[in-house]
């Protein structure tokens, strides 16, 4: 074959062979694409910020601010709960510990409390006057006890006795609705032995050893609550209440173990003295009838535009209480009000609370 020829051959095939490598190359980026199409974007790489510039007459870079110290335990009692709205957890046997006579709230290793663990979750920003309100009288009677967690709001709070047998069924019941439970104290009342708060009533003429002994047996009856109200039905336990130390005694207990305390006699504490909580405003169903029902409902929503906020205690979960509290509650947002749980309207007490047990 001629040199020419055979040049020009060999150019054809060096060609040829140039334009295969380009074929299989393109083929092989697209088949690539596809992959990386069908595994989806690549997560983003972490910001990593940068360290601080030295200072132009050098020496070491400037320090970083220093994090904020965490606030006092107890201070998350006035932050709604870390979770979305909607039913509110079992007992954490974190927060629980052994007592003599049964499991007792505690403080957890990280701080949490009751008052936060099992608060019912709550927009704090909401410029609305507040409305609370604790029904008591709950647990002796199921029926009755769920009728009231069927038919109350959620944000209304329920008070169970000490005395009430196998109330675990009714406590997972008002937790799967997002109501917050109180434990009803029985402390002597106005009028005892007549008004009989039961065998392990706190009464004054025990000692205070004694007093703190029933105060544990109560706390451990049953747990998941956020505290404790002085009141048995409608005994709140004016007698008990007027002596300071064992008073005092008591929400220092109550406070040490991560629980608030509600005082249910109207008009007399803004606050209590040891424990985070807050005082009635007013009773709503003394006499528990229809019209006065309505009328201390009333009453309660013009004492929260008044003050920003009100409490009410009924003392029984009556029907009548329980068909014109449903009945009440359906209309406190159009009229310019908001209903809050209990753990959205506490105030600091007037002593600096103990911290420890």
């Amino acid at each position: 074959m001629p040199p020419v020829a055979a040049s020009l051959r060999r150019a054809v095939a060096g060609w040829r062979g140039l334009g295969l490598f380009w074929v299989f190359l393109l083929g092989l980026m697209g088949g690539g694409a596809g992959v990386l199409a069908r595994l989806g974007p690549l997560p983003a790489a972490p910001v990593v910020a940068e360290a601080p510039a030295a200072p132009a007459g050098g020496g070491a870079p400037p320090a970083p601010a220093a994090a904020p110290e965490p606030p006092p335990i107890l201070d998350a009692a006035f932050r709604s709960p870390a979770r979305p709205a909607g039913p509110i957890p079992a007992a954490e046997p974190a927060l629980l510990e052994s007592g003599p006579y049964g499991q007792l709230p505690r403080i957890g290793p990280d701080g949490r409390t009751s008052i936060r663990a099992y608060g019912r979750a709550f927009d704090r920003t909401d410029p609305r006057p507040r409305l609370g309100l604790v029904v008591g009288g709950l647990g002796m009677n199921a029926a009755v006890t769920e009728e009231a967690i069927r038919r109350l709001p959620p944000a209304v709070a329920l008070a169970f006795s000490p005395y009430a047998p196998r109330v675990e069924l009714l406590l997972a019941q008002a937790r799967a609705r997002g109501m917050e439970v109180l434990l009803a104290l029985p402390l002597e009342p106005t009028g005892y032995p007549l008004n009989n708060p039961g065998n392990r009533a706190l009464l004054t003429g025990l000692s205070q050893s004694e007093n703190g002994d029933r105060l544990l047996w109560a706390l451990s009856r049953f747990t998941g609550y956020v505290g404790a109200i002085g009141a048995l039905g409608p005994m709140r336990g004016e007698r008990f209440a007027q002596l300071g130390e064992s008073m005092g005694a008591l929400q220092t207990t109550l406070t040490a173990r991560g629980l608030l305390y509600l005082d249910p006699r109207p008009g007399a504490v803004r606050a209590p003295d040891r424990a985070w909580g807050r005082g009635a405003d007013l009773v709503v169903d003394e006499p528990a009838t229809r019209s006065e029902i309505e009328r201390k409902l009333a009453r309660l929503e013009e004492l929260a535009r008044e003050h920003g906020a009100a409490l009410g205690y009924a003392g029984e979960a009556s029907p009548v209480l329980v068909d014109r509290v449903a009945a009440w509650a359906g209309g406190v947002e159009q009229r310019g009000l908001v209903l809050a749980p209990i753990t959205a309207m506490l105030r600091r007490p007037e002593q600096e609370p103990v911290r420890g047990r």
